[in-house]
């Protein structure tokens, strides 16, 4: 089995990083994978989106890295079978002040789900860390626990600037915290045929990125920003709707990916 840790990044905001996190991880529960989201954004937007709440005192990720509560008792089972959560609460947005003294701070994700006690998250054949729209401690610790990262770019004007700031860091950090660190691939989001900028945007991406670019883009659709309202991911709300079959075409290439790449290493 082809497991890793993905961390679902942009430092940008409101480029469909949380819908991704989200929709591709409830489609390839729906194809019978067994999936473990966690929400490191204090927004808590992955989990009210999977149907659970970010106000919970208990079950939460904040509480699992201040090590109040274990790894195991934080899990919560999500409202697509086969999906499980760890979900977020504001308390998250305090916790780069409160380790200021740490200096191990950036590794306490990584070591939680390294830990021998933990081996019981080896079910989950992928887990998807939502990380906060910056660059902050939280997304430096997903980018230490992570096997690989997963990039959604808007296809807009500014785009390929920001992806130049993030390529920096992921490079700082595979030099100094995590070498095996690597990007799975660059997802294309928001994108409007109708407009020039969009295909400019898909043309300097595949030019700059390669076969790291996805050959699926996700448009913009008006059901895939009604569903989080709804505490449900897309591709269950609406599965027939375009953003939704983007979401599934998405899947079978991430899965031909992961096989790809168990015929490499065999």
């Amino acid at each position: 089995m082809d497991r890793s840790i993905l961390s679902v990044i942009n430092q940008k905001g409101g480029v469909g990083k949380t819908t991704t996190a989200i929709n591709l991880a409830s489609t390839l529960a729906l194809k019978g994978k067994k999936i473990l989201v966690i929400d490191l954004d204090p927004q808590g937007n992955a989990t009210t989106g999977l149907g659970k709440s970010n106000s919970d005192d208990f079950k939460n990720v904040y509480n699992m890295l201040i090590g109040k509560v274990s790894l195991e008792e934080v899990i919560q089972e999500s409202n697509v079978s086969g999906l499980d959560l760890i979900g977020s609460n504001v308390n998250l947005s305090g916790l780069e002040v409160e380790t200021a003294n740490d200096s191990n701070r950036a590794f306490i994700l990584k070591e939680i789900l390294k830990n021998e006690k933990n081996k019981f998250i080896s079910k989950y054949e992928n887990i998807f860390i939502d990380c906060p729209p910056s660059l902050s401690l939280l997304t430096i610790m997903s980018l230490v626990a992570a096997d690989e990262i997963l990039v959604p770019l808007q296809t807009e004007f500014f785009a390929l600037e920001g992806i130049t700031q993030l390529t920096k860091t992921i490079d700082r950090i595979k030099e100094n915290l995590n070498p095996r660190l690597c990007i799975r691939g660059i997802l294309l989001t928001m994108f409007d045929k109708r407009n020039k900028l969009s295909s400019q945007v898909d043309d300097e991406a595949r030019k700059f990125f390669k076969e790291k670019v996805y050959q699926t883009v996700i448009p913009r659709n008006v059901r895939l920003s009604e569903a989080p309202s709804h505490g449900m991911p897309c591709v269950i709300y609406d599965k027939n709707c375009l953003g939704s079959k983007s979401y599934f075409n998405l899947a079978e290439e991430f899965i031909s990916q992961s096989k790809d790449k168990l015929g490499s290493a065999a």
